[in-house]
């Protein structure tokens, strides 16, 4: 269902829709104090990366807040992320996009399922980060405003309408 290509463009999107949320923030200087985006902001990073982790076979963290004293600071932590993220699909081919992926938090959330979830594969977990980012960002854009902020269009058609930009780098 999901093709690499489609994966390559869905990865490219969530990079430069993170990018023009950060930098909304960052220029906004109530947002940069505000403790809920900070949150918001660790919790859509953290689960970038762990399931990055997860695709690599490596252990997963969880960082908290207080290992980033400043937004600028956690910044600079989320950005090797992507990199990581298009390079490891390149090496990946379609017996592998298609292949069940077991998440390291499987028995948990089966505690609180009540069952066995199923097993995703690589590439529907490869979708899910990229839809679950452009749902945390709809959340940071909201509180952004609420700040005195103004949220950018970061929607994956307005991404196809500004004809695929490049991330935009964020200091």
């Amino acid at each position: 269902m999901f093709t690499k290509d489609a994966l390559r463009d869905l990865f490219r999107h969530m990079e430069w829709a993170d990018g023009q949320v950060w930098q909304a923030v960052l220029a906004t200087d109530p947002a940069r104090a505000d403790a809920t985006l900070k949150g918001l902001l660790l919790h859509l990073h953290v689960v970038q990366r762990a399931f990055l982790s997860v695709w690599k076979e490596q252990p997963v963290a969880f960082p908290i807040p207080t290992d980033f004293p400043s937004l600028p600071e956690l910044r600079v932590w989320t950005t090797t992320c992507y990199g990581e993220a298009h390079a490891l699909l390149e090496t990946v081919d379609a017996e592998a996009l298609a292949r069940p992926i077991v998440m390291p938090w499987a028995a948990a959330l089966a505690a609180q399922l009540g069952r066995e979830p199923g097993a995703p594969t690589l590439a529907e977990s490869m979708f899910q980060i990229t839809s679950h980012s452009t749902y945390h960002r709809g959340q940071i854009n909201a509180r952004l405003r609420a700040v005195g902020g103004e949220p950018p269009l970061v929607d994956y058609i307005a991404w196809i309408w500004f004809e695929r930009p490049s991330p935009v780098e964020v200091a």
